[in-house]
């Protein structure tokens, strides 16, 4: 991986997405006692910054594939941006979807032309049945965030927030598969002077605070977090990145996803999902590190069913 692939990356995508916006809040400033910089991917195409890597790995596809079709497992972002990616360059994309994802996910993929198979809401049923299509349609399997093509999309979040406010001490994101976050600190490493990143995880899905531990990729035995987003594991693709480069991953558990949350929807008047409220609960759990310092934070999505929220 290297900086003029990124670079031409993030090219390649523009016309296809949003280049959004950063936001401040004063009152969330004083809070925190520093600097805090919002990158805005709630507004991105789809809602989220899944976008970005699924119009990256089809575009890095033959004609050939293209023509069969592409095919991945997500409980929602990655399976409505692989959706709407896959219209727009007119590819056929079936997206397997386990049983329990939020209804407003599975009407999205749905609306933007994704073909649905749902499975067993774990992921060994996940991958099977990805597997199964992969070979009874020749379609091409791509993972939401384990693939080269999508860590470089997901990183270009990074790039346009580091080409705003280039003097950033942190960035935080949150980690379930660590597309975005190995994209990310590709993403500081290449186009930052000394920008860190920390990732926050919930406490019921912490299987990256531990691989970084164990030295291994380890995987969750349950995922009892509201963050639905962030319930898969790391792979071998993203794995070495962020065990080399990440500063820390901070665990939060549920009552501070769903403060930090509110605290979004309050003071900010955006609305984003519980799995961007983990790396604004990891902020606000850090606040000795980060005082009177520069912070950027990825808000990765804001698709949520509103007619369920946790607060």
């Amino acid at each position: 991986m290297d900086k003029l692939t990124f670079q031409n990356t993030y090219h390649l995508i523009k016309p296809y997405i949003h280049r959004t916006p950063v936001l401040t809040s004063q009152s969330l400033n004083a809070i925190c006692e520093t600097e805090i910089f919002f990158k805005c991917e709630n507004f991105q195409k789809t809602g989220a910054f899944k976008m970005r890597g699924a119009v990256n790995a089809i575009l890095s596809l033959t004609d050939v594939q293209r023509s069969k079709g592409v095919v991945t497992h997500s409980s929602g972002n990655f399976a409505q941006a692989l959706s709407l990616a896959a219209k727009n360059l007119n590819v056929k994309a079936y997206i397997v979807m386990p049983s329990n994802a939020p209804k407003v996910k599975k009407e999205a993929v749905k609306n933007y032309g994704g073909i649905i198979i749902e499975c067993d809401p774990n992921i060994n049923a996940r991958e099977n049945e990805a597997l199964r299509i992969q070979k009874e349609k020749k379609a091409t399997f791509i993972h939401p965030s384990n693939h080269d093509a999508v860590i470089y999309g997901q990183g270009t979040a990074a790039i346009e927030l580091l080409e705003d406010y280039g003097d950033l001490d942190y960035i935080f994101t949150p980690v379930g598969g660590g597309g975005l976050l190995a994209g990310t600190i590709l993403a500081a490493n290449y186009f930052s002077n000394g920008c860190k990143v920390i990732a926050g995880e919930p406490e019921e899905a912490d299987d990256a605070y531990r691989s970084l531990i164990s030295g291994n990729i380890e995987i969750n035995k349950t995922s009892n977090t509201l963050a639905d987003g962030l319930r898969t594991h790391l792979g071998d693709r993203n794995f070495p990145i962020i065990k080399e480069y990440v500063e820390e991953i901070i665990r939060v558990d549920e009552k501070e996803i769903i403060k930090a949350m509110q605290l979004i929807w309050e003071r900010m008047k955006i609305i984003i999902e519980p799995s961007s409220a983990v790396a604004v609960a990891a902020v606000l759990k850090d606040k000795k590190r980060i005082k009177n310092k520069k912070i950027g934070i990825i808000i990765s999505g804001g698709n949520i069913d509103v007619s369920n929220l946790p607060f």
